[in-house]
């Protein structure tokens, strides 16, 4: 991409601050952020939000480096049930698809929860506490849910949040339009 994707802007804020405001708009109240390079511009980004922010200071790092970190920056004092991963780069995802995700896991607590969106899957997951402490020892996410199989529950969302990451410019662009139209239809009272 050739910049920071969290930094980038949707509308007035930061893509970061758009998933940090879904998360806690969908009632997800204890959210620790994990940045690399731009850690000081993410904690400038990020404040009042209450979300702990802690820094991966690997140069080069898998998304599994990432929730390692997070995980050893959760409050041991709290017994969580699961964990949610979410994307930066998916700023688009619902709140509704938040509280859809934490719904199934209430009901059937010990499934992975995905998203998709036609069938095709997406982020955020959401993973058991006792299944996600497994990422200490396998390579990636990707690995973990396919080594835990049986406990994957893919839920169909009418999200195409879910889907839409940023990846390149393009990606950056046509994310932005679908925004800036979603902010119109809310102003207009679509």
């Amino acid at each position: 991409m050739g910049t920071s994707k969290q930094l980038l802007r949707l509308g007035n804020k930061a893509v970061i601050r758009h998933c940090i405001d879904t998360l806690l708009a969908s009632g997800i109240k204890d959210i620790v952020v994990v940045c690399g390079a731009e850690y000081d511009a993410c904690v400038s980004e990020l404040e009042g939000t209450g979300a702990s922010i802690v820094r991966n200071e690997a140069k080069i790092s898998e998304m599994a480096d990432s929730v390692r970190i997070g995980l050893q920056a959760l409050d041991e004092e709290i017994p969580y049930s699961a964990v949610i991963v979410a994307l930066s780069d998916h700023p688009l995802v619902s709140e509704q698809t938040c509280r859809t995700i934490v719904n199934f896991h209430r009901e059937m607590p010990d499934k992975i929860v995905i998203p998709a969106f036609k069938g095709r899957r997406g982020h955020p997951s959401l993973f058991p506490t006792e299944v996600i402490s497994d990422i200490f020892f396998v390579s990636s996410l990707r690995n973990l849910i396919r080594d835990e199989g049986d406990r994957v529950l893919v839920v169909d969302v009418p999200d195409e949040g879910v889907v839409l990451d940023m990846d390149t410019e393009e990606d950056y662009r046509v994310i932005a339009a679908k925004f800036a139209a979603r902010e119109h239809s809310a102003l207009a009272g679509e």
